[in-house]
């Protein structure tokens, strides 16, 4: 085509040529000669115009990646939230679950009234609140019903920006996948908040225990949250930040493996922090470093069958998330000694030196909250810093990684 046009414009040119040497129609000969010269130039620039096309795909990258950040950050409120939900024992107070009809909280004193004989007819009231006045009550209520807004607040940042931007097509066919999970896992999350909470709705005639949520479920609740929180930052920062051009040696290789175990051991230590809140496990030795004159407690196996201990002895839930964040500051030490000696650049070598300290001050924090059985204010803010802790993590892990092929 580009061989056909030039030949038209030579043409046209010498056409031109021929009527300016008869002094014939000058005004068809410029003519010619600007139709050959616009031809041309639009077929070579082509390419470029193709190349520039490339351009909004890298800005859509970025508005992608800076929105999951942002949800990645509603999803850190709501983790929080819902530790200073279970800190207050206000997650048993609202005992209806709907997605839309709960949204308005009761207005008028009849509607607090029925809302509050509904509470009353259920385990926590009887066994431990039966003094609870409608003002107390209030109070749990809208704790548990903000934690519960929020969660649908976070549902609304995932699902509808999705729906924006898959029209938009800035999503290329890996995202796309990537971006159905996250939202189905919006989804789930929601199912199984409500499930925990049912477990603390049920009579248990056999057991004189506090009511509380299971175990299990309230685990199984906070960790898919940190699911959805680790896989929202590690996408949105691959697509913000730019990749490190590192030199792949031997030193390297092994300091990303290092990194990427010590992530692992600081998203199980998180995980067992579960277990302790929801045994409130965190009640039952207040001294550090030892178990009140023991390091090895004597009840630590004192459940039969022995795996029991693991799950449901606070003394052994306890003595775990000790030994785990020990670990895991142990760890985070080494990766940062080791990672001297490892050429990086500066910004790996700042979020290296920043989860090193968070790892110390996180460990503080948790002795602190020990020794002062576990106030309120010091617990949350123990609870926050292993988020905190967990995303400096994935951060490093983010400054690590390799070159895409």
């Amino acid at each position: 085509m580009l061989s056909l046009r030039t030949l038209l414009f030579c043409g046209g040119r010498n056409v031109g040529k021929g009527l300016q040497s008869n002094n014939k129609s000058p005004h068809l000969r410029q003519w010619l000669v600007k139709r050959g010269q616009s031809t041309i130039t639009a077929e070579v620039g082509a390419p470029t115009a193709r190349a520039a096309g490339a351009v909004p795909n890298a800005a859509s990258n970025r508005i992608v990646g800076r929105w999951l950040l942002g949800c990645s950050g509603l999803v850190v409120g709501a983790v929080v939230l819902g530790g200073v939900t279970r800190l207050t024992e206000s997650g048993l107070s609202m005992v209806d679950w709907h997605l839309v009809r709960e949204m308005r909280p009761p207005r008028t004193p009849e509607e607090w009234e029925a809302e509050f004989a509904k509470y009353q007819q259920f385990p926590e009231f009887k066994i431990m609140n039966h003094n609870m006045t409608l003002p107390e009550f209030k109070f749990i209520f809208y704790m548990e019903w903000g934690h519960r807004m929020w969660g649908r607040l976070v549902g609304l940042a995932y699902i509808l920006p999705t729906v924006y931007f898959w029209k938009k097509g800035y999503f290329t066919r890996s995202l796309k996948g990537r971006v159905v999970g996250l939202c189905g896992f919006v989804f789930f999350q929601g199912l199984l908040g409500w499930y925990m909470v049912k477990s603390g709705l049920e009579e248990k005639p056999e057991s004189h225990d506090v009511p509380r949520v299971s175990q299990y479920r309230l685990s199984a609740h906070l960790g898919s949250a940190l699911l959805l929180y680790c896989a929202s930052l590690w996408t949105g920062l691959q697509l913000v930040l730019p990749v490190n051009k590192l030199a792949d040696t031997a030193r390297l290789t092994q300091l990303r493996r290092f990194a990427k175990g010590t992530g692992g051991l600081v998203f199980l230590t998180a995980l067992s922090g579960a277990f302790v809140a929801g045994l409130d496990a965190g009640l039952v030795y207040n001294s550090f470093p030892k178990m009140g004159e023991r390091w090895i407690p004597d009840d630590l196996l004192a459940f039969s069958p022995t795996l029991r201990n693991l799950f449901e002895n606070p003394t052994t839930v306890q003595f775990d998330h000790r030994i785990l964040a020990v670990s895991s500051l142990t760890a985070i030490t080494g990766l940062y000694a080791y990672s001297r000696r490892v050429a990086l650049p500066r910004r790996a070598r700042v979020a290296i030196s920043l989860l090193t300290a968070m790892a110390y001050s996180q460990v503080a924090l948790g002795i602190g909250t020990l020794l002062l059985y576990v106030p309120t204010p010091l617990a949350a803010t123990h609870q926050s810093g292993s988020v905190v802790l967990l995303s400096l993590a994935i951060w490093v892990l983010a400054e690590l990684r390799k070159v895409a092929k």
